[in-house]
């Protein structure tokens, strides 16, 4: 045999043992997994992100960080990553990615996956119906089919938001007309109540209440209310009461509303919610404008824009907890929290108590006597009593400013 043909026959029998070592390392790797002598791959981490919104679907952008303890890689065609985010329990996004290669450590393996949009109504209506709370939870898991087994990870973060408690008030506000025909003001608003209605995937009702106070000597009308509901200037919902209610000379009456918003537009909605350019980090502004339409005893009539009704708050999430960072740079706080309201300069909008009495209400000077005189002109007493038909005890509340932290 010559020298180049036993050169040959050397190279492949290297070659065979070769490969022969490779298979038997393979095998011993696989079996020590199989035996617990190596640990199994685990999840350390799960990041998730909000990438490009449209109106139809979110990205979700998500970095997996899967732990091998190993100290040696794996690259096996059988490992695979899933991950699932769901929001009280109605599934937003599922991604996952199969044959992927596992080094020694931590690797970040990176996701992306696309939610649609039409997932925001019902988790809305869970939120609303779970006291504006919801429960974000986060479930990856590292698996293999050559090992066998698989680790699971899970984290789970609180949402809460308080858009309606700021709307329950007993602030008296005035109600001008600013008509020729007319004294202003021509009503008060003493009080004013508000709580969510029997929400549906379709629309989220709010019940009102508005306790009415007619100054006048003669009976007026409120033939009908109406409201305007926008949410980061996208159009949620607009209405008007069924029905009208006629509040009797210095009497008070409790007109009821109930406005709507309406959940298709929520999509629309949304999209603003994440874009950190309209407002910040998942920040958004609530506004319910009013009106009503008053009818005077001459039978003439006017709408009279409720400016002193307007209601703001603000809507803030932080869905994956992204950090305070991020929040405190948009809202320009350079990571200093916000004070909570200061209430102490404001006032309720009441008279005072040195104001003139012809409410027919009860006189604090006379020892809870009942003062049934009526004096259209001031008298200059000092009673308790103000022309609003509210009560002044000489406490004066501040105001509250329509925007609670959350």
């Amino acid at each position: 045999m010559d020298t180049g043909a036993i050169r040959s026959v050397l190279a492949g029998s290297k070659l065979r043992i070769a490969l022969l070592g490779v298979l038997v390392v393979v095998g011993a790797v696989g079996g020590a997994f199989a035996l617990g002598i190596l640990g199994t791959p685990s999840v350390a981490a799960v990041d998730n992100s909000f990438g490009e919104v449209t109106n139809e679907t979110t990205t979700v952008e998500t970095d997996v960080v899967v732990s091998n303890p190993n100290p040696v890689g794996i690259g096996l065609d059988g490992v695979a990553v899933n991950y699932t985010v769901s929001m009280n329990s109605i599934e937003m996004a599922r991604g996952g990615r199969e044959g992927i290669r596992i080094g020694t450590g931590n690797s970040t393996v990176a996701l992306e996956t696309r939610m649609r949009n039409d997932a925001i109504p019902p988790w809305w209506a869970s939120h609303v119906r779970n006291g504006e709370r919801t429960t974000v939870d986060i479930d990856a898991t590292v698996t293999s089919d050559r090992l066998g087994r698989g680790v699971a990870f899970s984290r789970s973060r609180e949402i809460e938001t308080d858009l309606l408690s700021a709307f329950d008030s007993e602030e008296t506000r005035p109600v001008n007309a600013d008509s020729a025909l007319v004294d202003d003001p021509v009503l008060y608003v003493n009080e004013t109540r508000g709580q969510w209605g029997s929400v549906s995937e379709s629309e989220t009702p709010i019940d009102m209440a508005f306790v009415v106070y007619n100054p006048n000597l003669e009976p007026y009308a409120v033939t009908e209310i109406g409201y305007d509901v926008t949410m980061n200037g996208v159009e949620m919902g607009s209405g008007r009461t069924d029905e009208g209610y006629v509040i009797p000379s210095r009497t008070s009456e409790t007109v009821e509303l109930t406005t709507a918003l309406d959940n298709e537009r929520l999509d629309e909605w949304w999209v603003t919610h994440l874009d950190p350019a309209v407002n910040g980090h998942q920040v958004s502004d609530l506004r319910i404008e009013f009106y009503a339409v008053v009818e005077f005893p001459s039978g003439g009539e006017v709408t009279v824009p409720l400016d002193q009704l307007t209601y703001e708050e603000t809507i803030e999430t932080d869905i994956f907890g992204e950090g305070e960072d991020v929040r405190d740079s948009a809202n320009g706080t350079d990571g200093e929290a916000e004070p909570d309201g200061d209430d102490s300069g404001s006032t309720d909008g009441s008279s005072d108590g040195d104001s003139r009495t012809d409410d027919g209400s009860t006189d604090d000077t006379t020892g809870g006597a009942t003062d049934d005189t009526t004096d259209d002109t001031t008298d200059g007493t000092t009673d308790g009593s103000t022309t609003d038909g509210s009560t002044d005890d000489g406490n004066e509340t501040g105001s509250d400013d329509g925007v609670l932290p959350l």
